[in-house]
């Protein structure tokens, strides 16, 4: 299956949860993934605490569609086979960003160094030029914005999309991918940025 039927997949589970594609023009449903009757009995911010004990990297998922690049940072991102290459990141069913990534088809993962904190804090906020003054050149394969000065990078096409609570899944075949090996990742725990010293 080509970009294109991969772009179509991603809108049409999309429309099939009712969640914005971009293409549509009604306004966007409220989305909810489990009733207040449903709720498990652990306190949101306790929860945030205690998950936030587990130390990760910290990415930028990245993608072109007719409007131009899209991108979000993204902690919530792993390795998820070795044959076929797969990858996995998580993404909020309220993002304004996925549906463009979602119609794109494809992304491309951006690994952060030790020293892009600020770049990260600029791809998390909402509705601002994210890719303003951000140096970047298109993927090998799909053509997806690859950051410019990032450790490194995996050029992906959309696999599936899985829900998960008030997150989608998304899983990514590796088309290519590459990596400098002297560089110092960037780290995230408990709410703030760290770094990896041996």
């Amino acid at each position: 299956m080509g970009h294109a039927g991969m772009a179509a997949t991603a809108v049409r589970y999309l429309r099939s949860v009712g969640a914005p594609t971009g293409v549509d023009t009604l306004p966007r449903p409220e989305l909810r993934a489990v009733g207040e009757d449903e709720r498990a009995p652990v306190d949101p911010g306790e929860f945030r605490r205690v998950l936030g004990h587990f130390a990760s990297g910290v990415t930028i998922v990245a993608a072109r569609d007719e409007d131009g690049p899209a991108g979000f940072a993204c902690q919530s991102f792993a390795s998820l086979s070795l044959d076929p290459p797969l990858v996995v990141f998580m993404v909020a069913r309220t993002s304004t960003t996925w549906p463009r990534i979602a119609r794109a088809g494809t992304f491309c993962v951006n690994v952060l160094g030790a020293e892009q904190g600020e770049l990260c804090r600029a791809f998390a906020v909402s509705g601002a030029d994210k890719f303003a003054g951000v140096a970047h050149a298109p993927a090998p394969v799909t053509g997806s914005p690859r950051l410019a000065g990032v450790p490194a990078w995996i050029d992906c096409t959309i696999r599936a999309v899985h829900t998960g609570g008030d997150h989608l899944i998304v899983v990514g075949a590796v088309e290519a991918l590459g990596a400098e090996d002297d560089c110092a990742p960037l780290l995230f725990h408990r709410g703030r940025f760290g770094r990896f010293s041996a």
